[in-house]
């Protein structure tokens, strides 16, 4: 009896030192300037991306994961628009045999990105969480799935994704929405499969279109 039990507690000992350590994440801050108007940010390896305005010329991309590298975080300008990628290594730890005592999704990486305003940014990815901090510039995000909170919509959106959640403050927009099967919520009332909204006080658009996914907005 006692034998099982030392096992036992050796296993669950060694389970929590693997699982504590798998979510422990370092920083690694990048800075750099771009004279083009376009921002690509493509989100493969990422779990998680809050956009924020950069209170600076800079763009300043700050990385989490457990073992960042200046070099995870790959930046190409080119003529007319910057494209930021990741290379984030996928951990041992994420085999098949670990994950299937792990119920919730493992992390890998997450980043803050700060951007000076009016720059158009256009995000792409699959499964990604997004966040922007009231983003003053027009914004474009084409994802698979994920959860996507807006804030106070500033300028001109584009949103595609196939299925997840849409949270956001809108401030004069015209607004389009099609969600096939998903929820719209526009303040307190529920509408089914389209919305929109026609304004004369301004030329700003916000566009969302979905197949699954739930809209939930409130105007400011």
């Amino acid at each position: 009896m006692d034998i099982g039990k030392n096992i036992l507690l050796k296993t669950l000992s060694f389970f929590f030192l693997i699982s504590s350590s798998t979510f422990s994440q370092k920083k690694i801050i990048k800075k750099v300037t771009s004279t083009t108007k376009e921002i690509a940010i493509f989100t493969k390896g990422l779990d998680d991306l809050v956009l924020e305005n950069s209170t600076s010329e800079f763009i300043e991309i700050l990385l989490y994961a457990e073992d960042p590298n200046k070099q995870h975080i790959v930046i190409q300008e080119k003529s007319i628009k910057t494209d930021i990628k990741f290379k984030i290594p996928v951990f041992k730890r994420e085999e098949a045999v670990f994950r299937k005592y792990i119920t919730k999704r493992l992390k890998r990486a997450s980043v803050i990105i700060k951007i000076p305003k009016n720059k158009e940014v256009s995000i792409f990815g699959e499964h990604i969480n997004i966040s922007s901090k009231s983003y003053n510039g027009n914004l474009t995000v084409l994802i698979e799935k994920g959860i996507v909170k807006l804030d106070t919509i500033q300028q001109n959106v584009v949103l595609k994704m196939y299925e997840g959640n849409l949270f956001g403050v809108l401030k004069q927009s015209n607004l389009t929405i099609t969600s096939k099967i998903g929820k719209i919520k526009i303040d307190t009332v529920f509408y089914k499969k389209k919305y929109e909204e026609n304004r004369m006080d301004t030329g700003k658009k916000t566009s969302i279109t979905t197949l699954k996914g739930n809209i939930f907005l409130t105007h400011q």
